[in-house]
């Protein structure tokens, strides 16, 4: 099993708001997967929302409305794209610790 050092920090939060883990020694079984994918997705969509950001932003005519809405999409965005490289930097510390 994994050590406590070396879980995962899954792309998703618990119903407080607080992070959640994954302890696990398959990286291809069901929560690892769920987890990859949900990761792809984030950071599409993040990269998505990045050129709807510049479009919005180079338009003179948008409203203050949208740019709230903008701002609040990205900051989601933002929030996701920095659990996912929390997690991944977490597990390539993990590993480097291995093959040493």
């Amino acid at each position: 099993m994994t050590a406590p050092n070396e879980l995962r920090l899954l792309p998703w939060s618990g119903s407080d708001g607080k992070p959640c883990y994954l302890s696990t020694d398959d990286k291809t079984g069901y929560m690892s997967r769920l987890a990859d994918n949900i990761e792809s997705v984030q950071l599409g969509t993040a990269t998505e929302l990045l050129e709807h950001a510049s479009d919005t932003l180079n338009n003179p005519d948008t409203d203050p409305e949208d740019l709230r809405l903008l701002a609040k999409d990205l900051s989601g965005a933002l929030r996701d794209v920095l659990r996912v490289a929390t997690s991944r930097g977490h597990l390539l510390a993990a590993s480097e610790l291995h093959q040493t």
